[in-house]
């Protein structure tokens, strides 16, 4: 048998570690790849979170709709009407921001600052067409998977002007008006409306009111909104008391619950009702008043998803 060759054997022993180095080498770069990729894509799932529904366009949407049923309500006007401009109109949010999320009930609590821009041909009291104001909106799934529901806070700056919405060069009423809207048509798409020189601007009425600023209240409980926005003797007593506070607290999470199980029907009740629970909060003149008032909401709410509650006479 021939003697091997030292310098072959060992060009040949250099060969297999080279080989199984590249091996290994390659091992590894493929793991840190899939490594990465998982990283990226749990960046991913983590974006579509509580963080994501604050600064969504469909939360954006439901905000805009929300904005012009409170201004029709306060109009008393048509509501149709103000349903077909808000297709119109746009939103813009600012720094949107979640301030809180109930993983049990998928609450989420956010808030910014939010711009509403109307459309062409139309403007409210003193001729602004964009009202802006720092809101806080509370975002609940609905129970037959079409969306959240939303509720907001702090936006009178934006619905009480929108409520004196009317075609430019027209005078637009006082939001406090007991007559029924004058249907509007939808606006002028840009390219046709006139040009804006010649467009005149629409001029206060001499009893528009003004705009309403929030009352300082000095807030020394938590309730479900945020005291920053009290202005009303109810919501004033509540962000002053601990009691009325946990009441307050105990009913919105009751009616988070309701909304989230609710069908259309019970939905619109419970909006309805809220409402009038708000308004009759508000002229309590004592703190025991507040308290029964809300104990009554609670049971009211527990009436209208078993089926028992009827309408007031």
């Amino acid at each position: 048998m021939p003697r091997l060759n030292p310098r072959i054997l060992a060009t040949a022993v250099l060969g297999i570690l080279l080989l199984v180095g590249a091996v290994l080498l390659l091992t590894r770069r493929g793991s840190a790849d899939q490594d990465k990729i998982s990283d990226e894509q749990a960046s991913g799932a983590s974006a579509v979170g509580p963080g994501k529904r604050c600064g969504s366009q469909p939360t954006y949407d439901r905000i805009k709709g929300e904005l012009f049923r409170q201004a029709a309500e306060l109009r008393k006007g048509d509501r149709a009407a103000f349903d077909r401009l808000s297709a119109y109109a746009s939103v813009r949010m600012e720094r949107p921001l979640l301030r809180s999320h109930d993983a049990e009930l998928g609450t989420i609590r956010c808030s910014g600052r939010l711009s509403l821009d109307l459309p062409p041909g139309l403007a409210v009291v003193g001729g602004r067409r964009t009202l802006s104001a720092d809101i806080d909106y509370v975002l609940q799934p609905a129970a037959d998977d079409s969306g959240d529901v939303v509720m907001l806070e702090g936006t009178d700056p934006i619905v009480i002007p929108l409520a004196t919405l009317a075609r430019t060069g027209e005078t637009a009423p006082a939001p406090t008006t007991a007559d029924a809207m004058e249907p509007l048509a939808p606006p002028v798409p840009p390219a046709a409306a006139p040009p804006p020189a010649e467009t005149p601007v629409v001029q206060a009425p001499a009893a528009a009111p003004p705009p309403v600023e929030p009352q300082r209240s000095t807030a020394t409980a938590r309730p479900s909104f945020n005291c920053r926005y009290a202005r009303t003797r109810g919501e004033i007593a509540v962000c002053r008391d601990t009691g009325l506070a946990a009441l307050d607290r105990q009913m919105a999470r009751q009616y988070y619950q309701a909304i989230a199980v609710a069908d259309r029907r019970q939905r619109a009740t419970l909006a309805a009702t809220r409402d009038s629970f708000l308004r009759f909060r508000d002229r309590c003149p004592s703190d025991s008043c507040v308290a029964e008032t809300y104990r009554g909401r609670m049971r009211e709410i527990r009436d209208i998803m078993s089926g028992d509650w009827r309408p007031p006479r």
